[in-house]
């Protein structure tokens, strides 16, 4: 199996890969929105309020969950073209342009930086409203199946393992994305190769063409 095989065959598995974590983001990011009333608890802080034990929550922007689902939304479609386009590339034997090595070079490195923005925010959002839950509770995890926002009438069952997967998928899509870039950039490399090794071969024969056709070539005499 050639170079260009086990590039593009590492390409197909990880966008399989990539767009299997798009899902561990979307779907329970979705679940915890509508469990939460369309509240978002990454960034959310509090109070506890002392004379029932309520948290008085200070929501912040529920931006921070439609970003994840945004650009967890554009890496599941990018993958599944991707998927397909280079899953025919490996059972018809063609190979990429120049240019669209370029285009996935520049398109993975986009989405690496979105996955890490995604990552950051799941992580310290989650770790900011997990700090106003260990004020009253010794893990974050102990405020699971306890009303503590009557208020708001959220459902506080399962935050904990839709938090905990959205947070493995953003930061295993982002590794995904950046070893897709590497093997993007491994792509052009190669095709820029293979076109120095075109242009000196032209040259070289241009080169024999002109010596072939030269005076000294000819017998001739100065």
């Amino acid at each position: 199996m050639g170079l260009n095989n086990v590039l593009v065959l590492s390409q197909v598995t990880t966008y399989i890969l990539t767009l299997l974590l798009a899902f561990c983001i979307i779907i329970p990011i979705s679940f915890h929105l509508i469990d939460f009333k369309g509240h978002c608890l990454l960034f959310s802080n509090g109070t506890w309020r002392e004379s029932d034990g309520q948290l008085v929550v200070a929501w912040a922007s529920v931006g921070f969950c439609d970003y994840n689902l945004v650009w967890a939304s554009i890496s599941l479609f990018i993958a599944l073209i991707q998927t397909y386009r280079f899953a025919a590339q490996l059972c018809r034997g063609t190979e990429s342009t120049f240019l669209s090595a370029f285009l996935d070079v520049v398109l993975s490195l986009m989405m690496s930086v979105a996955a890490l923005a995604g990552a950051l925010i799941v992580t310290m959002g989650y770790q900011t409203w997990c700090d106003a839950i260990m004020m009253r509770f010794e893990a974050c995890e102990d405020a699971t199946g306890n009303n503590i926002d009557k208020q708001d009438d959220i459902d506080t069952r399962m935050f904990y393992t839709q938090l905990g997967t959205a947070q493995f998928g953003a930061w295993t899509s982002w590794v995904c994305w950046v070893g897709l870039s590497m093997f993007a950039m491994l792509k052009l490399c190669k095709y820029h190769q293979q076109e120095n090794i075109r242009v000196s071969m032209a040259r070289e024969r241009a080169r024999l063409v002109r010596e072939r056709h030269s005076p000294l070539s000819e017998g001739g005499v100065f």
